[in-house]
């Protein structure tokens, strides 16, 4: 366990109040103070899950918690080399929730009580430097990278310890490439070490590079290597494409080798995912469709503490089991072209088939999603959203998860300079 990922709650605000205030006192440099910005997202997330399926372990789960991430960003001193300083605290606390009803997600538990953590928390700085258009981070990182995307879908977003470097010396071309070696889950104050399923690594390592090659087309290709456990290779294409009449296509292409590495301390890694969405947009109107096809003996691995890079991966499921096939029917509206600025909605409905998981050979299982999102757009609360998410999962031929799910999400973003 990384000490410096421990934080009490009464120590996290006056640690983030004297890291704002060395920023202002460490350097007279104009850059690195007058491109310095600061600010605190606060989510408020409820969520009841209704177990439907015989013989659940519990009836239900469910949990209130508030979240709150400040985040504070440096500008870079003046130079050549411009050094730079991030921080970003993290502190979640429960408002309620029991033993009978834990595990949704937002709140740590204890390993024989399985009584809700009150708070969690996590302190964590990056260091960064620059010269001209290229930019190194280490310390704590959250890539959105296809090998390596931190998980946001809780109370508080997950976090790597490691170095990333991003460049961008040629027009169109962004290079990344670099090395994580602990994972702080979103709902944990712990760092641990590398890895995925139960199996744990000295090191990630990864690199790529997406390339423009005009607004409407890009390519990319990353590599990723989980020593000891598995090495991954991705290829990705972005298109757009108008067609006339206001109607634009938008096509997103992905494809995932995925193979052991060394030891395979997971166990045998051999995974083909191809995956794929096409969207057709009018106005406020889009219409989607994906497919999402595996194939290989295992399932699709990514990093503990990150989610998987594909177009099914949804509220509930990520349809990434050994075999499966799955597809996806998806409607999204923008309500202000009816006059109603900030109101947005969307709903979903995905199809997975063919999964071997243990002793289940040809298991399936589906959800539906609805979200309705509304973003108050004026007055005192301006900025505030609030979304419902609704959620029906089923299985069957041996898989045996039945659910029904409403999330309710508040979040408010304040700037602090």
């Amino acid at each position: 366990m990384n000490p410096v990922s421990i934080v009490s709650p009464k120590h996290l605000l006056p640690a983030m109040a004297s890291l704002g205030l060395g920023l202002f006192t460490c350097s007279v440099q104009a850059d690195f103070i007058g491109e310095s910005k600061a600010r605190i997202e606060m989510r408020n997330h409820y969520i009841n899950r209704d177990f439907r399926q015989a013989n659940a372990a519990q009836s239900k789960a469910e949990e209130w918690a508030q979240g709150f991430t400040a985040r504070i960003e440096s500008g870079y001193t003046e130079g050549t080399l411009g050094f730079g300083l991030d921080a970003l605290g993290e502190l979640g606390l429960k408002l309620d929730s029991s033993p009978d009803r834990r595990g949704t997600g937002l709140l740590p538990f204890g390993p024989n009580s399985h009584e809700p953590a009150d708070e969690f928390s996590e302190l964590g700085l990056t260091g960064k430097l620059r010269l001209s258009k290229s930019v190194l981070k280490i310390g704590t990182l959250q890539p959105l990278l296809p090998v390596a995307t931190y998980n946001d879908t809780r109370l508080l977003g997950s976090t790597f310890q490691g170095g990333l470097l991003t460049s961008q010396e040629i027009s169109g071309l962004t290079v990344n490439a670099g090395r994580l070696t602990e994972a702080n889950l979103r709902d944990s104050s712990s760092n641990d070490d590398i890895g995925y399923g139960v199996a744990r690594s000295d090191h990630f390592d990864f690199a790529g590079a997406s390339y423009a090659f005009s607004p409407q087309l890009s390519l990319s290709y990353y590599y990723g290597k989980l020593e000891q456990i598995y090495r991954q290779h991705y290829l990705g294409l972005l298109h757009t494409q108008p067609l006339g009449g206001g109607f634009s296509l938008r096509s997103d292409l992905r494809y995932f080798d995925s193979r052991g590495d060394g030891a395979e301390r997971a166990g045998r890694i051999d995974n083909r995912n191809f995956n794929s969405m096409f969207s057709l947009i009018k106005g406020p109107h889009k219409i989607s469709a994906t497919w999402q096809q595996l194939s290989g003996d295992s399932a699709f691995p990514f990093l503990n503490g990150g989610d998987p890079y594909v177009v099914n991966l949804v509220t509930y499921n990520t349809y990434t089991r050994a075999e499966e096939d799955s597809w996806q029917l998806r409607y999204d509206y923008d309500f202000a072209a009816m006059g109603l600025p900030g109101l947005t909605f969307m709903t979903r409905y995905t199809d997975g088939r063919h999964v071997k998981a243990g002793t289940v050979d040809n298991g399936r299982e589906t959800e539906r999603d609805t979200d309705i999102t509304y973003v108050i757009q004026s007055g005192p609360l301006k900025d505030l959203s609030l979304r419902w998410r609704n959620v029906t999962f089923r299985s069957g031929n041996g898989l045996t998860t039945d659910l029904d799910e409403n999330r309710l999400i508040l979040g408010y973003t304040l700037a602090l300079w």
